[in-house]
């Protein structure tokens, strides 16, 4: 688009009053104080982003194996008390003794979600019924506000007889999260239906420890096939790489 033309061009630059330099002056020292207010604003938020998800990167995200360096036990995960897909309570403990995956998600996820879950399905059916007794696959939701106790029940049988699904109150879910080091947020799309929104979120699976422990992670790339092996090898005692 051609650029508009002004009502008329100067000729010859016009000589500033007497008292522009002061003006300009003082211009650019407001320019520089918002510039380096906006820095500090910059600076802030990344600090304190890193102090909330930065540790994510020293417990699982330099480890490219996936496997927990030597203090991360407690770094990840915690105590939790949510609502299964029967309506019952259910906390981190009723799993105490059995190797957990644990996945945030939800329902209403048109690709990655379902993907991750048939995998991790795919990857218990591969180990002998002994091993995959020894394993809880869970799903916690980041959507509780349709994500019903009733809603998770249809949702889980597609995919695995033992999935638990897991969801509970907005702060709940933003605790467990938390814990998780797991982001999440509601995508709107503008002039849309409110109830048709999406959910942008981390989308590893985490395998914990019976004793409640992070052990290594899982992205949502990893096939079944390398799943099964990595459980397999842990099942027996193996390293968790």
């Amino acid at each position: 688009m051609t650029k508009p033309q002004a009502d008329h061009e100067t000729t010859q630059r016009e000589q500033p009053p007497a008292d522009a330099g002061s003006a300009r002056g003082s211009g650019r020292f407001n320019g520089l104080a918002v510039a380096a207010a906006v820095v500090v604003m910059v600076l802030v938020a990344f600090v304190a982003g890193r102090h909330y998800f930065g540790d994510f990167d020293a417990v699982v995200g330099a480890h490219r194996g996936g496997t927990a360096p030597p203090n991360a036990a407690g770094a990840l995960g915690g105590p939790f008390t949510l609502t299964n897909q029967f309506g019952e309570p259910a906390s981190d403990t009723d799993f105490r003794g059995s190797f957990m995956l644990v996945y945030f998600g939800f329902t209403f996820c048109p690709d990655v979600c379902p993907m991750t879950l048939t995998k991790l399905a795919s990857a218990l059916e591969m180990l002998e019924a002994e091993e995959a007794e020894r394993i809880v696959p869970i799903l916690i939701t980041v959507d509780p506000a349709r994500d019903t106790p009733e809603q998770l029940r249809l949702y889980a049988e597609y995919f695995h007889p033992r999935l638990v699904a897991l969801t509970g109150s907005d702060e709940q879910i933003a605790d467990v999260a938390r814990k998780y080091r797991v982001y999440y947020a509601k995508v709107e799309e503008e002039g849309a239906d409110p109830d048709a929104y999406t959910m942008d979120h981390t989308a590893i699976t985490y395998l914990m420890g019976p004793d409640g422990t992070y052990i290594r992670h899982f992205s949502h790339q990893a096939t079944p096939e390398v799943i099964a092996d990595r459980l397999r090898t842990i099942l027996a005692g193996g390293p968790a790489v």
